[in-house]
């Protein structure tokens, strides 16, 4: 274990799959059809969707494809949230929430290119690939289980229908039909659906 995945696995306490669960129930609860945390919810189950293809791999071709397919849903996810909903929650008043948020993504981004780095079916590949998945549920818990609910009942309407605009704009930007990087994905986000080669 690297001294980055000693200092992740320090920071990032696992929740139980139950606690995981109520959070993202309370969040479904929260949010409204087609507004910015409906999307980030919708995100979030479609990047653990990832780490679950990624791990369903049974040679180094494919494994490497699917790593890349979760880098890419992951890398457009964050963009987004670290353009438009981190702003809003330091703004809100929020920003040990958001300096925390931003230092957990750019470990996960850290962490996914180290991945290029070890042969993709060995035990060190598998450790790692773990380490960022626990990190990943981690601050993904953390959103949903305070930050964004906070953010959703605090922001006036029209700052809510800001947010969503402005999530939508940044995701679509990285991920949208005229982006590099695009991938094909098992289940649609939000009626989306993204259709180009690796």
């Amino acid at each position: 274990m690297s001294a980055l995945d000693k200092v992740v696995a320090a920071l990032t306490p696992p929740e139980s799959a139950e606690k995981r669960a109520e959070a993202r129930a309370q969040a479904r609860a929260a949010a409204e059809p087609g507004d910015w945390l409906s999307l980030i919810l919708d995100h979030h189950e479609r990047v653990e969707q990832a780490f679950v293809e990624v791990k369903a791999t049974t040679d180094p071709v494919s494994r490497r494809a699917a790593q890349k397919r979760l880098a890419v849903i992951l890398t457009g996810h964050s963009i987004a949230e670290e353009a438009v909903i981190y702003p809003a929650l330091a703004h809100a008043g929020k920003k040990g929430h958001a300096d925390m948020a931003y230092t957990e993504q750019v470990a996960a981004k850290m962490q996914i290119a180290a991945l290029d780095h070890i042969d993709p079916m060995s035990e060190d590949y598998l450790d790692k690939l773990g380490h960022l998945e626990g990190a990943v549920a981690h601050h993904v818990y953390e959103e949903e289980h305070d930050w964004f609910l906070d953010l959703k009942r605090n922001a006036p309407p029209a700052d809510q229908q800001t947010l969503t605009a402005r999530y939508e704009e940044e995701f679509d930007r990285y991920m949208g039909p005229d982006a590099e990087g695009e991938l094909t994905v098992s289940a649609p986000i939000e009626g989306r659906s993204f259709s180009a080669e690796l």
